[in-house]
């Protein structure tokens, strides 16, 4: 699998877009990120939840414009605006699709090529530049996202083949996944909080920006420290790559231990994220499918996890 410098179109997701002049105000109550950390210069994660806490959707948030764009699983959008517009009756905010409108590629490690688009973009996770309606935004080390309007999309895909060879989205997903960013896919959609994919670990949950849908049981998570299940990376001796939502077993519990957050094919097997209860992992023995499926091996996280630090975004 590709571990060098690529490029390849973002086709698994799409863009929702919030825009006029309520369209912050508006999000701030709706989002577990907190829209007054956004800027110019910078993007960020962050999730939708519902009153009990559990995400509809999670996604990369920055501001274009007159307003919001959210990038998410494209399968999440259309239940995410009947949803949103319930709320935005009363909200000087339009809320539409715009994926039709953009064309988004993932680099790796193409920050040259980049320069040639005249994005000078920062090294700093969640830095954001926008150049002549470009804009590009680091989402981990060495791996950034090029949101370029349809029309230009040609053009720039022509420049960026000139430069950087053509990875697959296998090959992305496989970074997203080394870089521990778990995402709420459709069959995972309202099945874990926030903190079971670790999304407080990435800078996408605020604790001190006040009230937004799920806030309660989000907070109450976090101080109490009572969450038993938590995001793990793990690889997999095996042909297919597993599903979003598969079920991971152990041989010592009477059910299934989790659940498949992302998975992408790697040079031996399969990588993976899940959402594992932790006593799960302290035995040491998960297994896909089964108590009898083939069984995972744990893998470091670029990252831990920190409560202190955590709470104070």
């Amino acid at each position: 699998m590709a571990e060098s410098a690529f490029f390849c179109t973002l086709s698994h997701e799409g863009v929702l877009a919030v825009r006029g002049v309520d369209a912050g105000k508006f999000l701030q109550g709706q989002l577990t990120c907190n829209i007054n950390y956004l800027s110019a210069t910078r993007s960020g994660l962050g999730a939708r939840c519902t009153q009990k806490g559990r995400m509809q959707s999670s996604f990369r948030i920055l501001f274009e414009a007159d307003g919001c764009l959210l990038a998410m699983a494209s399968e999440l959008i259309e239940p995410q605006l009947l949803d949103l517009r319930k709320y935005a009756v009363f909200s000087k905010s339009k809320l539409t699709d715009e994926s039709a409108a953009w064309v988004r590629f993932g680099l790796q490690d193409g920050d040259d090529a980049l320069r040639s688009l005249g994005l000078e973009l920062p090294a700093d996770t969640d830095s954001l530049v926008q150049v002549n309606e470009l804009l590009a935004t680091r989402v981990s080390p060495g791996r950034a996202e090029l949101w370029v309007k349809a029309e230009q999309a040609a053009q720039v895909q022509a420049q960026l083949v000139a430069q950087l060879p053509q990875g697959s989205l296998n090959d992305w997903l496989l970074g997203q996944i080394r870089a521990g960013i778990g995402q709420v896919m459709p069959a995972t959609r309202e099945e874990f909080i926030p903190q079971m994919i670790n999304l407080q670990a990435v800078g996408g949950v605020s604790f001190k920006k006040g009230c937004y849908t799920g806030q309660e049981i989000v907070a109450r998570m976090q101080y109490l420290g009572k969450l038993k299940r938590h995001l793990y990376r793990l690889s997999l001796q095996a042909e297919e790559i597993p599903e979003p939502g598969a079920a991971l077993f152990s041989p010592v519990h009477a059910s299934a231990v989790g659940n498949v957050v992302i998975a992408a094919r790697a040079a031996n097997g399969v990588e993976l994220l899940a959402v594992l209860q932790d006593n799960a992992i302290e035995g040491g023995q998960v297994h896909l499918g089964s108590a009898e499926g083939p069984a995972l091996e744990l893998l470091d996280l670029p990252y831990s996890l920190d409560s202190k630090l955590e709470i104070q975004r």
